[in-house]
């Protein structure tokens, strides 16, 4: 059961409050490259992200919003380090959310004025606290950027904004090291009601990346912690998304594609099972709804796993049975099974869609 939380709107995307989690990117074009920026958040859109965040460092990128913003299909958030002047030049120029650094923004006053701007457009604010840039006085406090720094720093603006008359709240607390991530979002959970942006930062390679976000954020959603996501790869951000909806999708919060159940293959294996895998899933169309599909090299789980899917194989030795609903259907060759399970799941999947 997801942590009850308030329910802000991030452009026409709703974040909490019970609202499906989004999956967010962030560009890395540059952001006055208005045509390079529009084209890489069309193919966000199209591999799946809901809300897209674009650096803003000088008052060149806070213009060239408008116009990305008039091109594009999704929300658009405005991240600001620094001079909290160019957040108001990004508010002023369409920006759906913004972002800011509460270890970089400045002091009170300029704080006072981004906000009173947000509150003119009606636009949300992310408190985004990070490891690698919390301020000074909370390093000194607690000897470093620990999980306690973290959650000081994000209440302290929440506090802060809530003084200024400003509810319309995001927070995220997120380090490179998963059990402080994990911690900060369970601790500052306990004391909000904040919808929750969840991530893991600075990650290092795409593969190391990938396993840091899957386990601190899959364990924090888990939790029920966390109203919309952000895998940080140091990759082409496709893959940010395309692994942010796997996330998704293992912990069943999406149930919007293909699931391929398949078997790690043993010793008892007689066909070529990641062949069979790789079959199924290149010609089955994707993205037309969801549909289990069990593809197991033999007799030992394959009959219970083919069962229990859809619609599944249970090969053994050069032959399989195929089973669609718990029932067995057809036994063969295991070249002729797969083209069966092929046709039979597309044709599934195609009339879902049209349900």
């Amino acid at each position: 059961m997801a942590n009850s939380t308030k329910q802000i709107l991030v452009g026409g995307v709703p974040v909490g409050g019970g609202a499906p989690v989004s999956v967010q990117s962030m560009t890395n074009t540059d952001t006055r490259d208005v045509e390079a920026t529009v084209a890489q958040i069309e193919r966000l859109t199209e591999a799946g992200c809901d809300i897209v965040r674009s650096s803003v460092f000088d008052q060149a990128c806070a213009a060239a919003l408008r116009q990305i913003k008039n091109c594009i299909r999704i929300p658009i958030v405005a991240d600001i380090h620094f001079d909290y002047r160019l957040a108001i030049a990004a508010l002023e120029n369409g920006a759906d959310k913004l972002r800011f650094n509460p270890g970089n923004i400045g002091d009170e006053t300029r704080v006072r004025a981004l906000v009173d701007c947000a509150k003119r457009h009606h636009t949300p604010i992310r408190i985004g606290v990070n490891a690698g840039s919390i301020e000074p006085a909370m390093r000194q406090k607690y000897g470093g950027a620990t999980t306690e720094a973290m959650v000081e720093s994000a209440l302290k603006h929440v506090v802060l904004l809530e003084r200024f008359g400003f509810t319309d709240i995001v927070l995220s607390l997120k380090a490179s090291n998963v059990r402080d991530t994990v911690d900060a979002y369970r601790a500052v959970s306990k004391r909000v009601d904040y919808p929750l942006h969840v991530g893991v930062t600075e990650t290092g390679d795409v593969a190391s990346g990938i396993i840091k976000s899957a386990a601190g954020i899959g364990s924090l959603l888990l939790d029920g912690i966390g109203d919309t996501i952000r895998v940080s790869l140091t990759d082409d951000p496709v893959r940010e998304v395309e692994t942010g909806l796997k996330i998704l999708r293992a912990v069943g919060l999406r149930r919007d594609d293909i699931e391929i159940v398949s078997c790690p293959t043993c010793g008892r294996t007689r066909v070529d099972v990641m062949r069979m895998v790789e079959m199924v899933n290149s010609r089955l169309p994707h993205n037309k709804g969801y549909l289990k599909v069990a593809v197991m090299g033999c007799a030992v789980n394959g009959p219970g796993e083919a069962r229990d899917a859809d619609i599944g194989i249970a090969f053994g030795d050069g032959n399989g049975i195929l089973f669609e609903k718990g029932e067995q259907v057809y036994h063969g060759a295991a070249e002729e099974v797969v083209e069966r399970l092929i046709a039979r799941a597309s044709e599934m999947l195609l009339s879902n869609q049209s349900q």
